[in-house]
């Protein structure tokens, strides 16, 4: 028998609705939002705004796509937290008033365990990774090192203590003069650049835990000196900046992940989320990847930012532990793990 789960996902700016049979995509539509890169960040409300607009129609097209009905689901996922209150209050209230109207089950997710079960969305070499693994999760918000051990249990086992890497990716670009988001451009540049030009200072945390916010100022504050001396510095180095820092965040994110996975006698590795479409880090972590003998998993660009295929695989497996969620399910801003 064939389960039609149709995800929302609508914890930040992007609006997404997917359908998925099993564990296969039939459709996932983004509606993105333009109106955040004149502020230089995501602004909550003109977010909470753009998510009502957008979610009727996200999942008319996403239906349409699917070419499935309503009477065909099996189920309603959604996003439930971590996220922006009023962008998830908005998948929320859809999602209950949906389920409620069709009497489908309801099914509650969590933003994280979307990003790192993505990697059991079906894929044409079908290969999936093998409990336990390491998932290196990192975005905008998010920088951790997850131990999985199943569909549902997880296990931090470190973290950032400030900064998340996609953050100082998007700061960093922003001091460059970048428009919001420039993670991106930072990688497109870097493309070009030589990684070894400059050297920024890195925390040195223990265990496996991270720390974003002194690689930021020690760019910040190498710019301010540098411009002192040739206010064209930025100008003129812009490819071999974008590298070196692109190449300082990669390393420390590497660093931690090569010594758990040791201390740990694990060599499955996924990496997940927004930054994991970094080509500098898919770069080292291949080469890692040989040299330590790990199998690893890379998620294809449409899945490795917020999307509802993702939360859609999580309530696939969720259906079939029969978890479901109530109407009394309120949203959560902080993660749970």
């Amino acid at each position: 028998m064939n389960l039609y789960i149709l995800g929302i996902e609508s914890s930040c700016d992007d609006t997404s609705a997917a359908v998925l049979c099993n564990n296969q995509i039939l459709s996932n539509v983004i509606a993105g939002q333009a109106v955040h890169a004149q502020y230089g960040g995501v602004v909550p409300e003109l977010a909470s705004r753009a998510h009502q607009q957008n979610i009727i129609p996200v999942v008319d097209t996403a239906l349409k796509q699917a070419k499935i009905s309503f009477d065909q689901l099996s189920a309603v996922a959604y996003t439930r937290g971590p996220g922006l209150l009023g962008s998830l209050l908005v998948g929320n209230a859809f999602s209950k008033a949906f389920t409620y109207a069709l009497k489908l089950p309801l099914i509650e997710v969590d933003h994280l365990e979307g990003h790192i079960l993505s990697h059991f969305i079906f894929n044409e070499k079908n290969i999936y990774p093998t409990f336990p693994f390491l998932c290196l999760l990192v975005s905008g918000g998010h920088t951790q090192i997850m131990l999985v051990k199943d569909f549902f249990t997880f296990e931090i086992i470190g973290k950032t203590i400030d900064d998340a890497a996609g953050e100082a990716f998007d700061k960093s670009a922003k001091i460059l003069g970048f428009p919001y988001p420039g993670g991106p451009m930072i990688d497109k540049l870097a493309q070009t650049g030589n990684s070894n030009a400059y050297t920024f200072n890195q925390a040195n945390m223990s265990g496996y835990n991270y720390s974003f916010s002194g690689l930021k100022t020690s760019f910040l504050y190498f710019l301010r000196d540098k411009l002192k001396e040739n206010p064209n510095f930025i100008t003129e180095n812009v490819t071999d900046l974008a590298a070196s820092m692109q190449k300082a965040i990669c390393d420390t994110l590497m660093k931690k992940l090569i010594k758990a996975a040791k201390d740990f006698n694990i060599n499955e590795i996924a990496i997940a989320g927004g930054v994991s479409a970094n080509s500098g880090l898919q770069t080292i972590l291949k080469k890692t990847a040989i040299e330590k003998k790990w199998n690893i998993y890379i998620p294809p660009f449409q899945l490795t930012t917020d999307n509802a295929a993702m939360i859609a695989i999580a309530g696939y497996y969720k259906y079939m532990k029969k978890d479901f969620a109530n109407l009394n399910s309120i949203p959560y801003t902080k993660s749970k793990y």
